[in-house]
């Protein structure tokens, strides 16, 4: 069976950078509830919602500065780690995809490791919308349900920072929408050109007209 691979299991390196994400992502869960919410308006008035932003200010300041750190944290374990920060060094030059998109591949694909198959892992982060038909009824294609959300959402930022900043991949994203196609196929195909960057030890190059087929 020459499609069985052995289990190879994550290097501690992995094991660490997972922990501070997973800190990370608690960090961000607490700056998003903690200040007012923009519902409140018409409910409090503009000295109250004044004093209450004055009372969270502190503890605002004090969860920045502790993402920040964590931020450099994992930014200072990559760097200590020759082969993580060379397919750190890959995936990150894919337009829109930043640090924490870059660590979430890492760990979901166990550098690569697990998940080799672009395809696949695209399914996988539920980025390929599914055609769902039955005899003659034929519905609207969409995602597995039993999607990781996470990266998915995160793909999902990148790829609106990517048609933004990236003519070539605008360039894709129109030349798709006038074809009919999903407008969200632009996260498949950053999952396509980060795995073929890494797979193929280089950088994005927009000139690279493979990637972009």
């Amino acid at each position: 069976m020459d499609w069985v691979r052995l289990y190879q299991a994550p290097r501690l390196v992995l094991a660490e950078l997972d922990r501070l994400i997973a800190r990370r992502r608690r960090l961000v869960g607490v700056l998003q509830v903690l200040p007012p919410l923009s519902s409140s308006e018409g409910f409090l008035s503009p000295a109250e919602q004044q004093a209450e932003q004055q009372g969270c200010s502190a503890s605002l300041r004090a969860l920045r500065q502790d993402l920040a750190a964590i931020e450099k944290a994992i930014k200072a374990l990559i760097a200590a780690d020759t082969a993580l920060a060379h397919r750190y060094e890959r995936i990150t030059s894919v337009p829109g995809v930043g640090l924490v998109t870059a660590v979430e591949i890492l760990l979901t694909t166990n550098e690569f490791q697990d998940r080799a198959d672009p395809k696949h892992y695209a399914s996988y982060v539920g980025v390929v919308p599914f055609e769902r038909s039955s005899g003659q009824y034929k519905g609207r294609p969409r995602v597995s349900t039993q999607a990781n959300k996470q990266v998915k959402t995160l793909l999902h930022l990148a790829a609106l920072t990517a048609v933004r900043f990236s003519s070539a991949l605008k360039a894709y994203y129109d030349r798709k929408v006038a074809e009919g196609k999903n407008k969200l196929l632009v996260r498949n195909k950053l999952v396509h050109l980060i795995f073929a960057c890494v797979q193929q030890d280089r950088n994005y190059d927009k000139n690279y007209a493979p990637a972009l087929v």
